[in-house]
């Protein structure tokens, strides 16, 4: 079971982490769904020595029927990361916007990539400036890394995996999607509106509050609530696997590791018009 710890940092102690000999390498992933593009946040303001990674250009494949945020291709995120300075086996921190999905899309990417060693500052850059913590407008020039990516270090799911998933009795599929969009009473980004037929919903707010986790017994009762029982085998997806990320995450801090992460989600289920699509509750 992972611990808190090997998952989240808080701003204060990141800091003292900063002060280091070695410290970790920063990696702001600030992202919007509709944009501006978060690089001009950084420009803005960014913890000093943090580098700017693109999550729609750097850490995802190009859009199409993949889904809107697909596996990247692994030999040009080797490339991306090793020119934000990220080395093998050296810590690597994680932050956002504030509101988490980011920075957890982020760290599934890296985990999935074979680096283990990888966090997400709770709360993001609100929090650190919230406390009052240092920031710079300088663009940081990292030593170039040595990371070597090696794909498939965190499960994933297909199509058929997922639809397998939410039709087994011993498995849970959650959308973790807002309830109109699950029920297919509003879609506002893909062409078609519902859910795959067997998934239960589990909207993000109910399990993170402003890109902050509660504790993890909470996150076990939240999950449950929904199925996701220890013998339970368990997927998330979302629109386009960001905001399931963030379930994945979120599932590690509550003691299941092996959680797998639909990456093209309901952006890539809908590509198939054959693909059943379940509407309701």
């Amino acid at each position: 079971m992972s611990g808190t710890d090997d998952l989240l940092v808080e701003p204060e102690r990141l800091a003292a982490e900063l002060d280091a000999a070695d410290p970790p390498t920063l990696l702001d992933v600030r992202w919007r769904l509709t944009g501006p593009p978060g690089r001009d946040d950084y420009a803005a303001g960014h913890l000093p020595g943090a580098v700017f990674v693109d999550l729609d250009t750097e850490l995802c494949g190009p859009p199409g029927a993949a889904g809107r945020h697909p596996l990247p291709d692994p030999a040009a995120l080797q490339a991306a990361l090793r020119a934000a300075g990220v080395r093998t086996g050296h810590p690597v921190v994680v932050y956002d916007g504030g509101d988490g999905m980011a920075a957890a899309r982020a760290w599934w990417t890296l985990r999935w990539a074979g680096h283990e060693r990888v966090r997400v500052l709770h709360g993001g850059y609100p929090a650190w400036t919230t406390a009052g913590l240092p920031v710079s407008a300088e663009a940081s020039e990292p030593r170039p890394g040595d990371l070597s990516v090696r794909p498939g270090a965190l499960p994933v799911l297909d199509a058929g995996e997922a639809a397998r998933l939410a039709a087994a009795q011993d498995a849970v599929l959650v959308d973790v999607r807002a309830a109109p969009r699950y029920r297919g009473e509003a879609e506002p980004i893909d062409p078609v509106a519902g859910h795959v037929p067997g998934a239960v919903n589990l909207p993000a707010p109910e399990y993170v509050t402003d890109g902050r986790f509660p504790a993890a017994e909470a996150l076990r009762e939240r999950f449950a609530a929904v199925g996701v029982a220890g013998g339970t085998a368990v997927g998330a997806y979302c629109g386009s696997g960001v905001t399931a990320a963030q379930a994945v995450l979120a599932l590690h801090l509550a003691g299941r590791p092996d959680a797998a992460l639909y990456v093209g989600s309901w952006s890539n289920w809908v590509a198939d018009p054959d693909r059943p699509v379940a509407t309701g509750a």
